[in-house]
Formats: C-alpha cells, structure tokens, sequence
C-alpha cells in the first residue's frame, strides 16, 4: 500500500480522534443499545436503531482510521527546506486582485481550507510543488485560470 503523507500535528490529531472514538464514544453507544433493548419490542424501537446506526458509523470510523495511521508517513517541515514540497507554508498573492493567501500543504486526511491547511492533491498546491520565491503560478481552479506568485516560502 502507498503511506500516506501527512504531518506530526495532523497525525496526533487523527490519534485523538481515533482514542476518543475507542474511550469514550464506543462504550457511550453500547449503553445507549442496552437501554434502548430494554424498552421491548426491537422493531419498532427508534431509539434501538438510531443507536446502532449510530454504532456502524463509530465502527467504520475507528477502521477508517486505524487503516490511515498504519500508513502514514509522518513529515517534519522543520527538516526541509528550499523550493516548496509537502510541509511547506506558501504566502502567493493573486496577480488579478491582489489578494495574499498563506497555506501550508498538508496530507488530505489533515487538510482544512479554513484553517489554512491545503490538501497536497489540490490543483493549487499540485501547482506550487517544486516552486521557488518569486515564481509565477498559473493554476486551472473550478472558477478558471487563476495566476499567483509566490511571495514566501517557509517550514515551520
């Protein structure tokens, strides 16, 4: 299988969620399943089948992400440096508007757009790989051709 990329801050975080899911939400719907059969009559218990539902996605989850971290390659930006690669934190500016953006390229299952974290196989970050400070990028996005340079690279 291919590993997975991704960074120290993303992994913990998929730990986290992956104990939370094992601690506290598992034992939490094996309760509310045994209340629920007490009520009686299974078949037309809503209770019963909104909580083994419920149960199904938990247990999905749980070997959604165990199937994750067992290949993921953790990366530490703070090791790299140069042109831009995963890790990196990239401020481009639009050359039509102006407007600056900063984004660290990150693995998939870490990436959050509204927290400034952009998914490595996303047209623009696929754009920026291996660019340098002062570059110009053209990337073709959902909305068309988009224009950036590439005003400052780091890894933090």
């Amino acid at each position: 299988m291919e590993k997975i990329p991704m960074t120290r801050a993303g992994h913990t975080a998929l730990e986290e969620e992956l104990k939370k899911l094992k601690s506290v939400e598992r034992p939490a719907i094996i309760k509310a399943i045994s209340e629920a059969r007490e009520h009686g009559d299974l078949s037309e218990n809503a209770e019963y089948h909104s909580a083994r539902e419920k149960q199904s996605f938990i247990e999905g989850r749980i070997k959604e992400l165990e199937g994750i971290i067992s290949l993921a390659e953790v990366i530490d930006p703070k090791a790299l440096s140069g042109t831009i690669k995963f890790g990196a934190t990239v401020t481009i500016v639009d050359e039509d508007t102006d407007e600056e953006k900063t984004w660290q390229i990150v693995g998939e299952h870490e990436a959050d757009i509204d927290r400034g974290l952009l998914n490595i196989r996303s047209p623009i970050a696929r754009a920026l790989i291996g660019k340098d400070e002062g570059d110009s990028v053209e990337v073709r996005t959902p909305g068309g051709e988009k224009s950036y340079e590439v005003l400052s690279i780091s890894y933090v």
